[in-house]
């Protein structure tokens, strides 16, 4: 293959990347290889030759030939590329690791969807799906819901406006926009995000979030264990968690 075609196959992959990852970011109809070919104005056998190179490159997948979504090899090239906060952040959780005894994450928003992109070295195990690019729901996670910490109940009901609360999360889990906003009501009266069993049985989730230069959120720290592990120090996880997250935010600007 010769430069000029493989940078033309470089740059019909990434268009493809593209249209995969704005799709699911804006909650629309995933797509399959002749709806990606027709959306794309590409060759339909030129689409499916590239889009089998994705997923075999972790950039896209497939389960079942059904539409195609970005893969977890996605989120973890985007995450490596930023090599200030993000890469300081790997302290941070351990300190909290080692201060708490819990697990710790760093977690940003896409759309109604949470994305991991850094954990805690004891967060994980051989053959464990929490690794970075693990997307799970914005509503039902204390990570999630310190992304949403700034959302006004018109800003929440736009954005989860159509989600099907029916069979998602734990014997925690809000049901309803409503019992979100009650939730995100409480948790403001102590200042960071408390989760009990909202995403996985007997698991409490601790979470702040952490602010850029401008205030804005940026992405959300948050530690989580069983009862046991968490014990009755709610007050003061909170308080190590702003403290990580603002340590956090300072690097950020600074860097």
């Amino acid at each position: 293959m010769d430069s000029s075609t493989e940078a033309s196959s470089m740059a019909q992959g990434l268009r493809i990347v593209r249209l995969v990852a704005d799709r699911e970011k804006r909650g629309r109809q995933l797509l399959g290889v002749s709806q990606l070919a027709a959306e794309l104005d590409m060759d339909q056998s030129r689409v499916s030759r590239l889009t089998q190179e994705l997923c075999d490159l972790g950039l896209l997948e497939r389960m079942d030939r059904g539409p195609f979504r970005t893969g977890q090899r996605f989120f973890t090239l985007a995450a490596s590329l930023n090599t200030g906060w993000v890469r300081e952040a790997r302290s941070e959780l351990e300190g909290l690791v080692s201060a708490l005894g819990l697990r710790a994450r760093l977690s940003v928003r896409d759309g109604y969807r949470v994305v991991l992109v850094r954990s805690s070295s004891n967060d994980a195990v051989p053959g464990s799906f929490v690794k970075p690019g693990m997307v799970t729901p914005v509503w039902c996670t204390g990570a999630g819901r310190a992304l949403l910490w700034d959302h006004s109940r018109d800003a929440l009901d736009a954005l989860l406006a159509g989600v099907n609360y029916i069979g998602i999360g734990g014997p925690g889990a809000a049901h309803s926009t409503s019992e979100v906003w009650d939730l995100m009501v409480r948790d403001h009266a102590t200042g960071y995000i408390a989760a009990d069993e909202e995403f996985e049985h007997n698991i409490l989730e601790f979470a702040v979030p952490v602010r850029d230069s401008g205030g804005a959120i940026l992405a959300s720290l948050s530690v989580l264990g069983s009862r046991t592990e968490v014990g009755s120090g709610a007050q003061d996880l909170g308080a190590a968690l702003h403290r990580a997250a603002e340590r956090l935010g300072n690097f950020q600007h600074a860097s």
